[in-house]
């Protein structure tokens, strides 16, 4: 059996085990300062990455690095709180073996979230944006033999994320009295911040937020035919005309999502209802 098949079952077989007759139809990745939606889920298992075969621990700030199993919205949903990078040293394989896991386990859906710098002269920290489409800078998860069992060698990215989600989400935001932004999210190795020319250089080829994750993970979703909603938090102001003592900072950026967190927490509920 392919490695990698084998590490996707064995970490598989080992939530199912602690689920037992539970089966998730969302998966839901939570990224930097943004795992306190982990706390909605009712009647949560909670599984420590450390325990299970294949998976590493992370490293990031805001990723405590648990599994958690329970409801939300009415629905089974699994969670990550906190995520896998390639910066952190991570090959692809690992930094996406998650969302094979919860394909194998059952999910339909895949919600993912970010911690991003807004490129938008537009965009502000606490702005939430549904990501329309996005430009990869990251290695593509799928180089190297094709894995059959879970998808097609060449998977359209047409319409990597679901339009459907994205008309429900943008509805409940307006019912919610909640503002939403829209937008393309452009995703780089990290784990340097980037420069100012380079944040230029992203505005211009049509980005409107930069982070360092979540493509990855979307592309395996999509290779899977699983549907794709993203949403970014915007953490910090990604510009580049800063004033002369601006400094880019990673706690900053936490705290940033964590205020914002309660906001994202309602919208993927209540889509996740209208499921």
């Amino acid at each position: 059996m392919n490695q990698i098949i084998e590490r996707i079952h064995k970490a598989a077989d080992y939530v199912s085990a602690k689920i037992g007759d539970m089966k998730p139809v969302v998966g839901i990745v939570l990224g930097s300062g943004l795992g306190k939606l982990a706390d909605k889920i009712e009647d949560p298992v909670v599984i420590p990455y450390k325990e299970i075969p294949g998976f590493p621990v992370p490293t990031a700030v805001g990723h405590k690095g648990n599994l958690i199993i329970g409801t939300l919205g009415g629905k089974t949903v699994i969670a990550m709180q906190g995520r896998f990078h390639y910066y952190e040293g991570n090959t692809m394989d690992v930094v996406t073996l998650p969302i094979r896991v919860m394909k194998v386990l059952g999910i339909k859906y895949l919600f993912v979230s970010n911690a991003a710098g807004g490129v938008n002269f537009d965009f502000h920290v606490g702005d939430l944006m549904i990501i329309t489409d996005h430009i990869n800078h990251l290695p593509n998860p799928l180089v190297g033999p094709n894995l059959e069992e879970f998808g097609p060698r060449f998977p359209d990215m047409t319409r990597p994320y679901d339009r459907k989600l994205m008309a429900k989400a943008q509805a409940i935001a307006e019912e919610m009295g909640i503002e939403v932004r829209k937008g393309v999210y452009f995703a780089g190795t990290g784990p340097s911040y980037e420069t100012p020319a380079e944040y230029k250089y992203f505005r211009l080829i049509g980005a409107d937020a930069v982070g360092m994750s979540t493509i990855p993970e979307v592309i395996v979703a999509r290779h899977s035919d699983i549907a794709v909603f993203g949403m970014s938090v915007i953490t910090n102001e990604a510009h580049d005309d800063y004033d002369e003592d601006y400094v880019n900072d990673g706690d900053d950026v936490v705290n940033a999502a964590d205020a914002a967190a309660d906001k994202m927490t309602v919208l993927f509920t209540k889509l996740i209802e209208s499921l």
